[in-house]
């Protein structure tokens, strides 16, 4: 990460998410789900939730019935980022069968032919509308062949169908075929390695409440924070956590490091020091500009998922007493108190914030 100011006091306050009590996780976590053939996801997803005696839940990415393999399940506050996964690329261990003969050389060449971005229709039978679409196919790789049947390793974006996908090799080979069965190896950065099965759930649970041991369960929720991870990521001075808790937008001077690259309307995570997830933002100007700037809004507020209080407030005070003197946003309220050179201000909700104190200058103290 890059960093745009060495000189942010500390960051001594707030979790971090590995720090959090198993009824924090329930209350805003990640559980990945290994999804057995059968029940549709919004079935599973019940039975998660019963297992868990949790209020609200949600999914990320709906699986077909007869579909195994991760399914993420979002637990309480969480549930507010199932959008992020559910634009997440994932991952498939497909098995397609061909209706004709056909060598193994031509299957391979057909094949590569569909890696890339390529065009697909929805089947009938789908849960979205049909309509021609472009998706991309990152990786498309031949595991086994066996007579008819051919086993692939498919990476490609959200809403690509893979039994679409067989019809349309099936095509270009020209004996027809079709995907006999389907697992889903990974969504975003969650894989099959971290998944636990419905009754892994529900055992776990029941040895935490009724002996106390939670060191299974615990290790079955993941905090909500990792479902940001494919997100790129700004750290926010500790000083403009709790304004950003409030609603405000962020500015560059409450930015202590953020990601390379980022580009302007880009979605974001702002982060404390210790790994919290503050909010999600769009970025006003990219990763380039917030380097050269001093000052100005750096990411507009869309989702705040800290609570307020959970850091002070020391957003009202700042060092820059020349800077703030000629911003027309702030209405002061009073003077500079003797020795601390610290400075009252209201917030307008529209404008953004600025976390940049000294602390032997604020007269803050842990």
């Amino acid at each position: 990460m890059l960093v745009k100011d060495p000189n942010s006091i500390p960051d001594k306050w707030g979790k971090r998410p590995s720090d959090r009590s198993i009824g924090e996780l329930l209350s805003g976590g990640v559980v990945i789900l290994d999804k057995p053939p059968g029940p549709t996801s919004h079935q599973a997803t019940a039975w998660a939730r019963d297992a868990l005696k949790v209020d609200r839940v949600g999914h990320g990415g709906t699986l077909d019935p007869y579909v195994s393999g991760v399914l993420p399940i979002t637990l309480g506050k969480a549930v507010r980022l199932t959008d992020v996964v559910l634009s997440s690329d994932k991952e498939y261990i497909c098995l397609m069968r061909l209706h004709g003969d056909r060598p193994e050389k031509r299957i391979r060449e057909v094949v590569s032919r569909f890696q890339g971005k390529i065009y697909q229709l929805p089947p009938v039978r789908s849960a979205v509308r049909r309509q021609l679409r472009i998706r991309t196919v990152r990786e498309l790789e031949v595991l086994d062949i066996r007579g008819r049947d051919v086993l692939l390793r498919i990476s490609c974006d959200a809403g690509t169908y893979a039994r679409t996908l067989c019809v349309d090799i099936g095509d270009v080979l020209g004996c027809g075929a079709n995907m006999v069965e389907l697992r889903r190896t990974r969504s975003g950065r969650m894989t099959e390695a971290r998944a636990a099965s419905l009754q892994d759930l529900r055992d776990a649970y029941v040895f935490w409440q009724q002996n106390g041991r939670g060191e299974w369960l615990r290790s079955l929720i993941l905090p909500k924070e990792a479902l940001v991870e494919p997100l790129p990521k700004i750290v926010v001075k500790a000083t403009a956590v709790d304004a950003i808790c409030h609603g405000a937008d962020l500015s560059v001077r409450g930015i202590h490091m953020l990601d390379e690259g980022i580009r302007k309307n880009a979605l974001v995570a702002m982060m404390t020091a210790r790994g919290e997830l503050i909010a999600l933002g769009r970025m006003a100007m990219s990763t380039d500009k917030v380097m050269a700037s001093s000052q100005g809004k750096a990411v507009d507020t869309e989702r705040v998922f800290m609570d307020a209080g959970h850091y002070p407030r020391m957003w009202r005070y700042s060092t820059d007493l020349e800077d703030l003197s000629g911003d027309p946003e702030f209405i002061y309220r009073g003077f500079p108190r003797p020795r601390a050179r610290a400075l009252t201000v209201h917030i307008r909700p529209s404008m953004s914030v600025h976390g940049s104190i000294r602390e032997e200058d604020s007269g803050v103290r842990a």
